[in-house]
């Protein structure tokens, strides 16, 4: 402001009021002096901002997931990229931090609520009986879900309709004859993962089918051969698998190959969540599609309305689609 002031042989009251947009100077000298500002490379502190006006304008993500499987996940990086993008247009950024388990990530909540490092956070991976969503709930942090419906406790929330979704996938493999389908389940403690399970059976029981075989798997790849070559392994095995992950999907198709089981002539694969790289691989997978990046940034705006509006509405995300490729076909 001195330099400012000198350069312009104005005080530093009037550079004050030029830069804050206030009345006192003329337009002519606000003119100059934010040319001048301009050309010495004048930015407004982002710290000073946020005591201000009491907004950092970051909001935070903690990820409950190795960061090894971050870079492996399709689904993760374009849910990233959308909330990136929502909130880059409104001038916020992002601080995402990797943490090992759940106490970890309630600790850091704490840090950031203590030292009033975030606006608010995204919370995802959602469990049955979540503990974080009271403590977020005492801590006062606007915070939004990335899931839902069950286990929200009172925080707005963004989720897909699975029910409609594994409706298009059981009514696909039923229309090729499918009667033995099995699924690849990710983590047991994840709401989703319950939901999941109960949409698939009321699915398979509508339309009269046998009761999915459901085994869980981490959400990697050789943890989905391994649950594959269990199901392969048993006598009267599946003649269609449903895995909740295209990472898992693709290690599948290996491992059919190395059992001596065709894809689709003795085994259907179809994938949740579609990407390049079930494209890629060959046959191409059958897949359930969202689009990810909208996904994230809708659930970065939610979380934006809260923190400027204090709203709280949770709300249903678009339905998924099923897009039909190689991997499905009618059951041996």
């Amino acid at each position: 402001m001195s330099d400012i002031a000198r350069e312009a042989g104005v005080s530093k009251v009037a550079v004050s009021y030029a830069l804050n947009g206030r009345s006192g100077v003329s337009e002519a000298t606000r003119r100059r002096i934010l040319e001048i500002a301009a050309r010495l490379g004048w930015r407004p502190n982002s710290a000073a901002l946020a005591l201000a006006a009491d907004r950092t304008h970051v909001i935070g993500l903690a990820v409950p997931r190795p960061a090894r499987a971050l870079g492996v996940e399709p689904f993760f990086m374009g849910f990233l990229s959308g909330i990136e993008a929502e909130l880059a247009e409104h001038e916020f950024s992002l601080l995402l931090h990797v943490v090992t388990d759940q106490d970890e990530e309630i600790e850091t909540y704490r840090r950031w609520s203590a030292g009033r490092m975030v606006d608010g956070v995204i919370v995802v991976d959602l469990r049955t009986d979540d503990v974080r969503v009271p403590v977020l709930g005492g801590l006062g942090l606007h915070a939004v879900v990335a899931g839902g419906p069950a286990g929200l406790g009172g925080l707005p929330g963004l989720w897909t309709d699975d029910d409609a979704a594994l409706d298009l996938a059981v009514d696909h493999l039923a229309a090729f004859g499918h009667r033995r389908i099995a699924r690849v389940a990710e983590m047991t403690h994840l709401s989703r993962t319950a939901v999941r399970t109960e949409a698939l059976s009321a699915a398979t029981r509508r339309r009269g089918l046998p009761e999915p075989i459901v085994v869980t798997s981490e959400p990697a790849g050789d943890e989905g051969a391994r649950a594959t070559r269990l199901l392969l392994a048993r006598p009267e095995r599946p003649t269609a698998i449903f895995y909740d992950n295209d990472v898992m999907a693709v290690a599948a198709l290996g491992t059919a190959t190395e059992m001596g089981v065709q894809v689709p002539g003795r085994l259907s694969v179809l994938a949740w969540d579609d990407s390049v790289l079930c494209e890629l691989v060959r046959p191409r997978l059958t897949a359930l599609a969202r689009d990810n990046a909208g996904y994230g940034a809708r659930v970065a705006r939610l979380l934006l309305d809260r923190v400027h509006n204090g709203r709280e509405q949770a709300e249903m995300d678009l339905a998924s689609t099923l897009h039909i490729r190689d991997s499905t076909g009618p059951a041996a």
